[in-house]
C-alpha cells in the first residue's frame, strides 16, 4: 500500500484546514470539514475491507450508502491537523443505510467524527441531487460574515444583495447568492436537515450568530467560496455605519452576469 499521508486528498485537506486555522475561522475546536471520496481514490492507500471499528451515525443517509469521507474529529483542533492527521482526521465508509460509519482509518486516540456530522451528510445529499460533482462541505467561523448577522436583516435577498454590493467578484462567485438560518441549536439532526434544505438553492448557508456552511467540487472552490462571502463581509463591517457614496449597482451586476457568464439568482437583482 502508499503512503496515504502522501495521497493528493490528503495533502489538501491537511494543507486547507491549516489555512482555515491560519484565517481565523476555526479557533479551538471550531469547525468541521468532509470530502467524499471514491473507492477508487481510498484503495490504493487502505485495505478497503479492514474495517478499524464503526460509529453509529445517529441518521439515516440511504443515498449515501457505500460512500467514502475523509472528516475531521469531534473535539479537534484545525491547528493540530498537520501534525497528528491520524488522530484527527478519519476516513470513513457509510453502510446500513447510513446509519453505520466504518472507521477505516484515522481517529487513532479512540475519537470519532465531528458532531456536525449529520449535517455533512444531509448537505452532501442535498448538494449531490443539484451538481453530482459537489464533493466538499465546509463549517467554519468567519469573524466578519458571524458579525453581519448581528447587525444585518437575516432576509436572505437582502443579505445577498449586500455582499454582491460588497466586492465585484462576489456575484461571479456566488451567482446562487447566500441562504440564511436563523439561530438553531448546533450538533442536532434538526440544524442538519435545515441546512440541506437550504443547500437545495445554494452554496453557502449562513448560521446566524455562528458560522457558515460551504459547499463545493473541490476544496480549493470550497475555500474560495467563503473566503470570498468572507471578505465582502469585511469590508460591510467596516463601512456599514457611514454614509455610502457609492455601490455597486445592479446595472453593474447585470453587465457581470454577461461578461463572466453567470446568473444571479432569480429575483434577486431589479
Amino acid at each position: 500500500m502508499k503512503n496515504i499521508l502522501e495521497a493528493p486528498f490528503m495533502v489538501e485537506m491537511i494543507r486547507t484546514v491549516t489555512n482555515m486555522y491560519a484565517h481565523g475561522w476555526d479557533e479551538r475546536n471550531g469547525g468541521n470539514v468532509s470530502l467524499l471520496l471514491d473507492e477508487a481514490q481510498v484503495a490504493p492507500y487502505l485495505d478497503v475491507n479492514a474495517v478499524v471499528r464503526t460509529i453509529p451515525t445517529g441518521f439515516s443517509a440511504p443515498a449515501l450508502e457505500g460512500k467514502y469521507f475523509l472528516v475531521t474529529g469531534t473535539g479537534k483542533y484545525f491547528k493540530n491537523v498537520q501534525y497528528a492527521p491520524d488522530v484527527n482526521l478519519g476516513i470513513v465508509r457509510l453502510t446500513d443505510g447510513g446509519e453505520t460509519a466504518q472507521l477505516l482509518w484515522g481517529f487513532t486516540d479512540g475519537g470519532k467524527f465531528t458532531s456536525e456530522f449529520p449535517a455533512h451528510m444531509m448537505s452532501h445529499m442535498a448538494r449531490l441531487a443539484v451538481d453530482s460533482e459537489n464533493r466538499v462541505v465546509m463549517h467554519c467561523h468567519p469573524a466578519n460574515l458571524l458579525a453581519m448577522t448581528y447587525i444585518h436583516t437575516l432576509d436572505e435577498r437582502e443579505f445577498t444583495r449586500t455582499l454582491w454590493q460588497m466586492c465585484t467578484e462576489c456575484i461571479v462567485v456566488f451567482p446562487d447568492g447566500v441562504n440564511v438560518l436563523p439561530w438553531m441549536l448546533c450538533g442536532t439532526n434538526e440544524i442538519g436537515e435545515a441546512t440541506a434544505e437550504k443547500m437545495k438553492t445554494a452554496r453557502l448557508v449562513v448560521w446566524s450568530l455562528h458560522g457558515i456552511y460551504g459547499a463545493g467540487r473541490d476544496l480549493d472552490e470550497t475555500f474560495g467560496l467563503i473566503e470570498t462571502a468572507e471578505k465582502a463581509a469585511e469590508i460591510y463591517m467596516k463601512i456599514a455605519h457611514l454614509p455610502r457614496v457609492n455601490t455597486i449597482t445592479d446595472d453593474m451586476m447585470h453587465q457581470l452576469e454577461g461578461r463572466f457568464g453567470v446568473k444571479a439568482r432569480e429575483g434577486y437583482l431589479d
